[in-house]
């Protein structure tokens, strides 16, 4: 299924950066997603975690470029566009769109966003109080 993806033009240590980069980035996501929505309503979780999923689709690209500039060499640009439709979203999120590793991890990490927001239902703490 995937064996025209571009990842694999990638040399192995190439790949294998490329896999922890894609790794810290989804792990920084994910807790930002925890923090954002704990203690608040499922709804504004869920609205909260599809407003997350938004912004790294439309920022993550130029994380992305930044390693192929370390990696390949290639020049220095900006590559952020115009911000994803809710379309693109549903294609990323529905696994509809192409077919390859960078739309399925993106989809899963959407969804992935939308666990991370429902399951996240312990208010915040506040200030630990001490008495003297």
């Amino acid at each position: 299924m995937y064996s025209e993806d571009s990842f694999f033009t990638l040399s192995v240590p190439g790949q294998f950066g490329l896999l922890l980069l894609s790794t810290i980035v989804a792990a920084i996501t994910l807790y930002i997603a925890w923090r954002v929505t704990r203690g608040r309503h499922w709804t504004l979780r869920i609205l909260a975690a599809l407003i997350l999923f938004f912004a790294f689709e439309w920022f993550s690209p130029q994380i992305y470029y930044t390693y192929y500039i370390f990696l390949l060499g290639v020049p220095w640009q900006s590559v952020i566009q115009t911000p994803p439709t809710p379309f693109d979203l549903g294609q990323l999120m529905t696994f509809t769109g192409t077919a390859n590793m960078s739309q399925h991890s993106r989809g899963i990490l959407g969804w992935a966003l939308v666990i991370t927001a429902l399951m996240n239902t312990r208010p915040k703490q506040a200030g630990v109080e001490t008495r003297s």
